[in-house]
């Protein structure tokens, strides 16, 4: 099962979405920002790893008013879309791989345990809440 996290700036998660292992990462981008419970302003930046270069997704983003800084692949043919300005903020990803080995404390989370997807999603979401919790 695949977990995709939406994280803010200083390493808090703030959405979710789960799907199949076999469904692309790039699909489940926009329904994962479609969960964030608050509105997220204009011109908002979008850190992503080499996995997400695709046009068409970097299309939707900037339709979505959203800033993407996304790396090309090595492999890439088309030019390049990248500004190199802003691709040096790409080196602030560490906060989301951290989020990413917060979740991995949770033994639930880590290996899923639960049989049904809901029950998964609910343990995320608790252990979401309880890092929440902890920053306070």
């Amino acid at each position: 099962m695949k977990l995709q996290v939406v994280v803010e700036a200083s390493g808090l998660p703030l959405g979710l979405e789960t799907a199949a292992a076999d469904v692309s990462e790039q699909q489940l981008l926009m329904s994962a920002l479609d969960d964030v419970p608050a509105n997220v302003p204009a011109g908002t930046s979008l850190l992503a790893d080499k996995g997400y270069d695709s046009d068409a997704l970097r299309d939707q983003l900037e339709a979505e008013q959203f800033v993407p800084i996304i790396p090309h692949r090595k492999n890439r043919v088309k030019p390049s879309r990248n500004d190199g300005r802003r691709l040096r903020r790409y080196r602030h990803r560490w906060l989301i791989e951290r989020t990413n080995a917060w979740l991995h404390c949770y033994r639930a989370v880590a290996t899923r345990w639960a049989y049904y997807s809901f029950m998964y999603v609910g343990l995320v979401y608790l252990s979401f809440i309880h890092m929440a919790l902890q920053r306070l």
